[in-house]
């Protein structure tokens, strides 16, 4: 699965193979856990701390479009 974000204006794909979606993933758990997702939606604190956390687990930044590309393509699969 991936997505397609654009870098200094051009498409490049983000390959998500399935140790960065387990990690993504625990990282959203926890969040859940800690109550950063009230309701359907992630607080906005709470976007950032997963970008914090997936950025020092993994060594490289992903954005917010990044990570919540992945959420909704999870959720639908």
């Amino acid at each position: 699965s991936t997505l397609v974000v654009k870098v200094s204006g051009e498409k490049v794909k983000t390959w998500w193979d399935k140790r960065l979606t387990e990690i993504f993933c625990d990282i959203c758990i926890k969040k859940i856990l800690k109550g950063n997702k009230p309701g359907t939606h992630f607080i906005k604190d709470g976007w950032l701390k997963i970008m914090t956390n997936f950025e020092k687990q993994i060594g490289k930044a992903y954005s917010q479009r990044q990570l919540k590309n992945r959420w909704d393509t999870l959720k639908k699969e």
